[in-house]
């Protein structure tokens, strides 16, 4: 099969499914694993060269309308009548894993993303009873965008993401997807964790000094107690079962002495790690 994707986590999605062999072409993007980066890029996945697409002449293109503005990327797929389908866009880590059989589905891989998928569940349930064993959950607030400031709202796997790691995401009585918010709202709700993953910034790009700088942040507990985490923002604001890393990271750095750090450069839903409580059939 001869496959393209013109997003970061489908490309991811297939990845996981064993067609990194089959894909043809990707998105400018797409950056994991390292392979991909040697494929034809498409452009940026709101502008695909739909002529370079068609040149690769592909079996099937995985689409998304996951970012308003990806809908004239399907127009074109129809009116050059290429193959494609439009990966569901998912809200919570369930509909993740959900995301692995709908492409299974889409490119023959059934019985692959159906193992993957029981793997991936069993994770969820294996930090969800760590989870029941933190005497003292931690606030966590997740910076999205730093001007205007945009963080996660209830509606998002960060939300999950933050419960099943013995916390709670300090946005989560906003019950939307992501929130448009200012400073002094920020630091009044005053989390005992703060996480910066500004989309499409290179965590070693973050600049923390303008965190700093913001009006009364001494005030705040993360910031004196250094709890400022800059996170890989891949592995935590995409839609790909790489969300699983993001959740082994976050939920250590909350809760050292309940959760287990996986071996580094390891994926949980790839590699065994010895002890760890969840099943590998």
């Amino acid at each position: 099969m001869r496959l393209i994707s013109i997003c970061p986590s489908n490309t991811e999605l297939s990845v996981y499914l064993g067609l990194k062999e089959s894909l043809v072409g990707v998105d400018n993007y797409s950056d994991w694993p390292e392979e991909v980066l040697g494929l034809p890029r498409l452009g940026p996945d709101l502008s695909i060269d739909m002529d370079k697409v068609e040149e690769l002449q592909p079996d099937l293109v995985l689409a998304s309308l996951t970012v308003p503005g990806m809908e004239k990327n399907i127009e074109e797929l129809e009116n050059r009548e290429i193959p494609y389908v439009i990966v569901p866009n998912p809200t919570t880590l369930t509909e993740v894993g959900e995301c692995l059989l709908f492409v299974g589905e889409a490119t023959g891989t059934k019985e692959k993303a159906l193992k993957l998928k029981k793997k991936y569940d069993s994770i969820l349930g294996y930090y969800q009873r760590l989870s029941t064993q933190v005497e003292q959950p931690k606030t966590v607030y997740w910076e999205w965008w730093p001007k205007p400031i945009f963080t996660p709202g209830a509606e998002n796997w960060l939300t999950e993401i933050s419960e099943l790691s013995g916390g709670s995401n300090i946005f989560e009585d906003q019950q939307k997807a992501s929130v448009e918010t200012d400073w002094d709202d920020v630091r009044e709700r005053d989390p005992d964790v703060f996480c910066v993953v500004w989309v499409g910034v290179e965590h070693e790009k973050v600049n923390t000094k303008v965190i700093y700088r913001r009006d009364r942040a001494e005030e705040m507990r993360s910031l004196n107690n250094g709890n400022l985490h800059v996170l890989e923002e891949p592995l935590f604001c995409r839609p790909s079962p790489r969300l699983l890393l993001g959740l082994v990271k976050i939920a250590n750095i909350l809760h050292p002495s309940v959760y287990p750090s996986f071996p580094e450069g390891m994926d949980p839903l790839i590699d065994h790690a010895k002890g760890w409580g969840f099943s590998d059939d």
